[in-house]
This record gives C-alpha cells, sequence and structure tokens, in this order.
C-alpha cells in the first residue's frame, strides 16, 4: 500500500481523528442549545411559576393561597378589592386594589348570578 491511499495508516488515524473532533463539536453545539434561554420562548421542560399570595381574612393571616384558591374566595366575597394582601417580593402588605396581580383577579371574577324570574 503506498502512503496516498485512503488505507495507509496515516490516513485512517486523520480520519478518526477528524471524527472525534466532529463528535466533540457536536456535543458541544447540542449543550449549548439546550441551556439556551431564548426570552419569550416557553422552555417545555420548566413548568411555570405558581404565584402565592397572603390575605387578611376577619384579622387573621392566610396563606399561602394559590390564583384560583384566591379567585375563589374572591367569588364568594370572602375577599374585596380593600382586603389586604402581600405576595413574595412585595415589601409591605397593600389593599388588593394597589396591586395589579390580585385586581387582575377581582375584574375576571364573574358577578354574581340573580334570577329575575
Amino acid at each position: 500500500m503506498d502512503d496516498n491511499s485512503f488505507f495507509s495508516m496515516d490516513r485512517l488515524i486523520e480520519f478518526g481523528m477528524g471524527m472525534t473532533m466532529a463528535q466533540q463539536m457536536v456535543k458541544s453545539m447540542n449543550e449549548s442549545m439546550t441551556s439556551m434561554h431564548v426570552p419569550g420562548a416557553m422552555n417545555p421542560m420548566e413548568q411555570p411559576k405558581q404565584k402565592l399570595f397572603y390575605a387578611v381574612l376577619e384579622g387573621n393571616q392566610v396563606g399561602p393561597l394559590s390564583e384560583s384558591e384566591l379567585s375563589r374566595l374572591i367569588i364568594e366575597k370572602k375577599v374585596a378589592k380593600e382586603t389586604f394582601v402581600w405576595m413574595p417580593g412585595m415589601y409591605n402588605w397593600e389593599i388588593i386594589e394597589n396591586v395589579p396581580e390580585v385586581l387582575k383577579l377581582v375584574a375576571l371574577s364573574p358577578p354574581p348570578f340573580e334570577d329575575n324570574k
């Protein structure tokens, strides 16, 4: 076999080293793409973080409450826009009227049903 043949030892070593380098590059690219965060795109592996709320009902602190639990209390008229609430990240207790995240729950709650028959 001459040295220019594909099957010469030098060519086989070059080929093997090239394949190894290509595999390492692909692995590195795959790792960087899976750890990449694109703003506005949801990562299907991450669950959205649930907001937790605390409220003052009849003088007692209640919580943590999920959005659905707080919405239920709003519908049941146990919580109103004058109720004090707190959520992680807030400096102090505020009335619902001053907390947009909770005020939207009040706005989205259906009005009480009244049968006019």
